[in-house]
């Protein structure tokens, strides 16, 4: 029996639909990998700069692998979201990024380095990608202090971004522990008792309270990326 010509007709455009659908699900799918492939290798250039400066002022670059785990992991015991605080766990790496703008002949000069933060918000402001508008809220403000004495906006209080906040006190913690040219590294013991004595005034005491309830955690973490053997994040987590 012959099919009525309407049928057939019906059937090949649902077949040419189906055909459209699948090309347009593709296409779309292909978009995305690039997109995302895009994301990750503009964030890998980035902390590759990030890693740059540090290596400008004289550290091996660990640094700012330890910065990640240590801001990502305060952020967590402060309740923060899970994504966002992923998003520290990089933005964080790139906070002295503006250190590249300062030539190296003048590095240690107090007032020309007091302009990294804004040099490196001005590298990572015009960003439509949510991780680097964080890590350019970070650059910028990682260096304010809660009691106004910090620099470079004179921002003070919750007027500071809690990034800001999360990453002045892991940097501040970081710097003590770390041997430098010119002291040796403050034990972990002595490095607490600092970070407890500026609670309130140099830092917010939210934060620094966070930071000691995930502080065997940070510590733990710390000796594995020393040791070169970093954990995943949620791993580091898990272990708190």
């Amino acid at each position: 029996m012959s099919v009525p010509l309407a049928s057939a007709s019906h059937a090949a455009i649902d077949r040419q639909l189906e055909r459209f659908s699948a090309d347009i699900h593709r296409l779309m799918t292909e978009r995305d990998q690039a997109l995302e492939a895009a994301r990750r290798s503009r964030r890998d250039a980035l902390l590759r700069l990030a890693a740059a400066a540090e290596l400008k002022d004289d550290d091996t670059g660990v640094h700012i692998v330890r910065m990640g785990y240590t801001s990502a992991l305060i952020a967590l015991a402060l309740d923060c979201p899970a994504d966002w605080s992923e998003r520290l766990f990089y933005a964080s790496r790139m906070h002295d990024i503006g250190k590249l703008g300062i030539p190296d002949s003048i590095l240690k000069e107090r007032e020309v380095m007091n302009r990294h933060p804004e040099l490196g918000w001005a590298l990572l402001a015009d960003a439509d990608n949510p991780l680097f508008q964080l890590a350019a809220e970070v650059a910028l403000a990682h260096h304010e202090r809660w009691d106004g004495s910090g620099y470079s906006g004179g921002m003070a209080g919750e007027a500071i971004p809690l990034s800001g906040r999360i990453v002045a006190v892991a940097d501040f913690f970081d710097a003590l522990t770390m041997a430098r040219c010119y002291r040796p590294a403050f034990s972990a013991e002595q490095a607490l008792a600092m970070l407890g004595d500026a609670s309130g005034r140099h830092f917010d005491a939210r934060v620094v309270t966070a930071f000691f309830v995930a502080k065997d955690c940070i510590i733990a973490v710390r000796d594995r990326v020393n040791g070169g053997e970093p954990p995943s994040l949620a791993d580091a987590w898990r272990s708190a």
